[in-house]
């Protein structure tokens, strides 16, 4: 009989058991909208059937509507615009979504890469976050659809990135920007993408950012045994099985995981720009963050890491209805407009 995808109801069971004794009642309503929305085990399925399951941004809708509340997002974070683009590069055209705040003339500019384990979600999903970023560091951000995994493996969305960046710093004038005063930023794969963007950039003379914002960064994929992996075995909405299914469609062979590229532990920081990372403490990559400060550190970067308890992946982007996201959004905020300054 073949799989329908349900998550195993044994575990299930135990996986909301302890969220619900560990997670922030805001939190906890956005974890109960999500499993209302009966999701699949993502690690069950193909990428295209993956791609089509409810996300948090789905389950933050469906919060908002129990409260009464519109759920368009100009009305959750008022005063900024969207706008379609499309990046040329040499592997095709990327989809972009440009966001910019009321009245921004000159300002800076954010390069945004969004989650998904390079394998699903895209630039829509991850709105709350790209928006919330716009309005917080009062710039311009440009948030970028890569191409995925399986589809598209590894480096294709790390190519897409560089190539991404580039642009944006040669047309920021064009977009309204100040072409001296870019950033990078981006929440989980994206995380990663954003700090070895920069990397990239500093080994290609491209303009450096004055600042990388990583939200709960894939650091590496070497080992799925650090504190956080092992504690958050079986976490919502992202648990170990998946990250084992995004890393088996992402690499061509497991040399792969020790390109610097996706292996930052070991890669060459240094002259990076400041880095700011956020983590959420109900997150297998809690950890990874961890790993990433000391990597910076020892190479001299100025860091600094926030780490907010109570909250899981994929909070950061849920600012309509969870407090410490809302943190999270001001925290990043205040540090990127520290950096454009």
């Amino acid at each position: 009989m073949r799989d329908t995808g349900k998550p195993n109801p044994i575990v299930d069971t135990i996986s909301n058991v302890v969220g619900a004794i560990r997670a922030d009642d805001d939190m906890h309503e956005v974890a109960k909208a999500h499993d209302a929305l009966e999701p699949k085990a993502i690690e069950k399925l193909s990428a295209a059937e993956a791609r089509r399951q409810p996300t948090i941004a789905d389950a933050v809708a469906s919060v908002l509507r129990a409260q009464g509340r519109d759920t368009t997002p100009e009305s959750l974070v008022s005063g900024v615009s969207r706008e379609d683009i499309a990046i040329p590069t040499a592997n095709g055209a990327l989809h972009a979504f440009v966001y910019r705040p009321e009245g921004a003339r000159n300002a800076p500019v954010i390069v945004y890469f969004h989650g998904g384990g390079w394998v699903i979600a895209d630039a829509e999903v991850y709105d709350g976050g790209a928006r919330g970023l716009a309005k917080q560091a009062n710039a311009i951000v440009v948030s970028v659809d890569y191409r995925q995994a399986p589809e598209h493996r590894f480096p294709a969305a790390w190519d897409d990135a560089i190539s991404s960046y580039q642009w944006v710093a040669a047309h920021a004038a064009e977009l309204g920007g100040d072409p001296t005063r870019l950033a990078l930023a981006g929440e989980s794969a994206g995380g990663n993408l954003a700090v070895a963007t920069a990397v990239a950039a500093r080994d290609t003379g491209v303009i450096q950012p004055r600042h990388v914002l990583a939200v709960y960064p894939v650091a590496q994929t070497g080992s799925l045994h650090t504190e956080s992996y092992i504690e958050n075995a079986i976490a919502k909405p992202l648990n170990k099985a998946m990250i084992e299914w995004f890393v088996s469609h992402l690499i061509n062979s497991d040399e792969d995981k020790q390109d610097p590229r996706l292996d930052l532990e070991h890669a060459d920081l240094s002259g990076l720009p400041p880095v700011t990372i956020i983590n959420a403490t109900l997150d297998p990559l809690r950890s990874d963050g961890g790993i990433l400060e000391k990597a910076l550190t020892q190479a001299r970067v100025p860091v600094e890491r926030r780490i907010y308890t109570g909250v899981a992946h994929e909070f950061f982007g849920a600012a309509a209805v969870v407090e410490k996201a809302a943190e999270a959004q001001a925290y990043a905020g205040e540090r990127l407009r520290a950096s454009f300054v």
